[in-house]
């Protein structure tokens, strides 16, 4: 597989609104979530019909961010962080299924191993690197989570590094191609942060709440638990309608929940 050792084409992005971005992590049984992180395999597929029968259809990022710069609506960005082993066998059916496509969110780092960083556990397996390979045959866009899912803000600087340029180069290596996008682990950045990402050559990152980041770097999300159905799900499409009409100036420090 040729290596691509270019930078990711140049995403457009609106300062005037915001595309709503979903978040979702683990698809599995949600028993056993401490986190509240975990949607079943058919609560997922109820999420989606209620979108698709809104007329929304769920894309990666970098798909989304250039429909929604050339004016074309109708469609939501689906997320998927830490990259775990599950997306392959219980998500990825759901997602064909209704047509739709994703940005999965992986650890190069711990590529084949568990989420660790989880004290309350469950241990999970993550995707493999022949996992991670075949999401990206399937045609779901790659991004990176960093190397080991680190709160990167508590980084020295050439740990900083290997985080954001050292992962976007494992996935080159893994899939070919270099990766358009970077999601911050638990959400966190600081302009130190978003300044690495961005010398790392990424064209967009994704936060939850990044506050005053809020720009292209720093694009904000919606966290979906399998408790959202219908009303849930249509109170938080307001609610970020009304928090992200207009983008901030890009100072500052975003957080906010994620794992």
């Amino acid at each position: 597989m040729a290596a691509d050792t270019s930078a990711p084409r140049a995403v457009p992005y609106i300062r005037r609104s915001q595309p709503w971005i979903l978040t979702y992590h683990s698809v599995t049984d949600p028993t056993d979530d401490p986190y509240g992180i975990t949607v079943s395999a058919g609560r997922l597929d109820e999420q989606l019909t209620w979108l698709r029968r809104r007329g929304l259809t769920g894309v990666g990022v970098t798909a989304l961010l250039r429909a929604h710069a050339a004016g074309r609506r109708g469609l939501v960005g689906l997320t998927f962080d830490d990259g775990y082993a599950d997306f392959l066998h219980e998500a990825l059916p759901v997602l064909l299924r209704h047509g739709c496509s994703a940005t999965v969110f992986v650890l190069p780092g711990r590529a084949g191993g568990s989420n660790a960083w989880d004290p309350l556990g469950p241990r999970k397996p993550l995707l493999t690197e022949e996992g991670i390979r075949a999401l990206a045959g399937a045609g779901m866009e790659i991004g990176s989570h960093g190397m080991h899912h680190r709160d990167l803000t508590a980084l020295a600087d050439d740990e900083l590094r290997e985080e954001t340029h050292g992962s976007r180069e494992a996935i080159r290596r893994l899939t070919g191609t270099g990766p358009a996008g970077f999601c911050y682990p638990y959400g966190t950045a600081d302009r130190r942060v978003v300044a690495s990402v961005r010398d790392a050559g990424y064209a967009y990152g994704c936060a939850l709440t990044p506050g005053p980041l809020l720009g292209p770097l720093a694009l904000p999300r919606t966290h979906v638990s399998h408790a959202d159905r219908g009303a849930r799900l249509r109170a938080k499409a307001v609610r970020h309608r009304l928090r992200h009409r207009t983008t901030a100036a890009p100072v500052g420090r975003a957080g906010g929940e994620g794992r």
